[in-house]
């Protein structure tokens, strides 16, 4: 029973501590919604939103590592001006990876935009409340403290392909994911998961992944007007569609089912491969 339960050193192995954080996090999330339904009409948006899940995850996360004795910090986040920045960067690469994909498509001839009438600023912060949720949530989930127990147990490389293969599993039921569009999307998403859990192993933080996806999703949907992994809305602006294949435009499922995005991807997953990181981050990521 040690070996299967305890390591060497007689500590729970570290696929136990994963299960133990998913069942944990089923826990609150059954309790919160059961608690929605309980409660007055007023609780059942905030139990049950976008926020509520990623309070989920964040409190799922800390008791883990309470039980290991651990700060939140050791997860990657630590509340100071480094986050900040990392947050920060994050954005603007998420914001640049959407730019630059969009912007080869429209010079390929693949759309062009007009304004949505009737957006405003207001809009543009509501947008980026939203997926600022989606991306603490995702991130907690996906290059947590799961993600980094299985870097632990599996090494790097075994932990990226096994969370990109859960990261576009959950996407997997989204709208518009059939035919050759489930294919591109599906490279691309895990290529986004790769992207992602590279930029915490560069920085050992969660901060970058968090502004990276924050960025991505925000400038594909709220600002660009694209679909969302298929989730559509309107943004400041509305892209028009010429006739072109939606291999190229990624049609209403969004930029992600582009091979322009894959390749996109792909150079900035090399890029972030060739940088050495945050000097104090990647002695934390490597000692994972």
């Amino acid at each position: 029973m040690r070996g299967l339960f305890l390591d060497d050193h007689g500590a729970l192995r570290n696929g136990w501590r994963i299960l133990q954080f998913m069942l944990l996090l089923s826990l609150l999330g059954f309790l919160a919604a059961l608690l929605a339904r309980l409660g007055p009409p007023a609780w059942q948006d905030a139990l049950q939103g976008r926020w509520a899940g990623a309070a989920c995850a964040l409190a799922a996360t800390w008791l883990c590592l309470r039980a290991e004795g651990h700060p939140l910090a050791e997860a990657g986040l630590r509340p100071d001006g480094r986050f900040l920045l990392g947050t920060t960067l994050g954005i603007l690469g998420g914001a640049a990876i959407m730019l630059v994909t969009a912007g080869l498509i429209r010079g390929l001839g693949g759309f062009h935009w007009i304004r949505t009438p009737g957006t405003g600023p207001g809009d543009l912060l509501a947008g980026a409340w939203l997926y600022l949720a989606v991306a603490w949530y995702e991130e907690l989930l996906f290059r947590g403290y799961a993600f980094q127990r299985a870097v632990r147990g599996l090494g790097f490389a075994g932990a990226q392909i096994l969370f990109a293969a859960a990261f576009v599993a959950v996407h997997w039921g989204n709208p518009g994911m059939t035919g050759a569009t489930r294919a591109w999307a599906t490279l691309n998403i895990a290529m986004a998961g790769l992207l992602l859990g590279l930029c915490w192993r560069r920085t050992g933080s969660l901060a970058l992944p968090i502004g990276l996806h924050l960025g991505w999703n925000w400038t594909q949907g709220t600002l660009l007007g694209f679909g969302v992994s298929g989730t559509e809305g309107a943004g400041w602006w509305t892209p028009v569609f010429h006739d072109r294949p939606e291999w190229l435009t990624g049609g209403a499922f969004g930029l992600e089912a582009s091979a322009i995005c894959a390749l996109v991807c792909g150079m900035t997953i090399l890029g972030l491969w060739r940088w050495r990181g945050f000097s104090a981050g990647a002695s934390t990521a490597s000692g994972s």
